[in-house]
């Protein structure tokens, strides 16, 4: 970002940005997305998205950002409070389920179509270094083994995320029983990994 929001009008404004760039990123793809359009949907001027954004590529990253510290919190508060496994299971399922069908394109957009830069592979590398470390913790607490915890948390969070994004490319998120099965997978292999 070019210049960071301190107000709660500043503040609401770059959210409004953000919440309209991801709306048009998810509905037009990368070659239907301009600073004009996202500045229109947000009911911002122009010369106020330029203020936080110096470009489209900037924005793109404020989205992504946005997206994993959503997921980080996810998984965060699913692991709070050392629940029963599936009440885990549950409560990260709706989550990740939840945070994929607000812009349900937007995640192939971002992976398929939006270009990235250094600060992006950087953003997302330590995206997934805290994205593994959740996991890990959530999966320390529903295995009695812990030496192959990071191997455990690895498969889990490669499955879950399999899965919903592929639900989600397909349209599917809100298949009846994609959520009762994942969460049968999650509570099966966290309680075999114990085995």
């Amino acid at each position: 970002m070019r210049k960071q929001p301190r107000q709660a009008r500043s503040i609401a404004t770059v959210e409004a940005i953000i919440e309209a760039g991801a709306h048009i990123l998810s509905e037009l793809g990368w070659v239907g997305f301009t600073t004009n359009k996202v500045a229109e949907a947000a009911g911002v001027s122009i010369g106020s998205l330029y203020q936080y954004f110096p470009d489209k590529l900037a924005l793109v990253e404020a989205i992504r950002r946005r997206h994993f510290d959503h997921v980080l919190s996810i998984i965060s508060e699913a692991a709070a409070d050392e629940k029963p496994l599936r009440q885990f299971a549950r409560e990260l399922v709706r989550g990740m389920i939840a945070a994929h069908s607000i812009h349900p394109t937007l995640h192939q957009v971002l992976l398929d179509e939006a270009p990235g830069d250094r600060g992006s592979r950087a953003a997302h590398a330590a995206f997934q270094s805290r994205y593994l470390e959740h996991y890990a913790a959530a999966v320390a607490q529903y295995r009695r083994r812990r030496k192959d915890t990071e191997t455990v948390a690895r498969v889990l969070s490669s499955a879950v995320e399999g899965v919903i994004h592929n639900a989600a490319r397909r349209g599917m998120l809100d298949a009846a029983d994609l959520q009762k099965q994942l969460v049968e997978l999650i509570c099966a292999y966290l309680s075999g990994a114990n085995r």
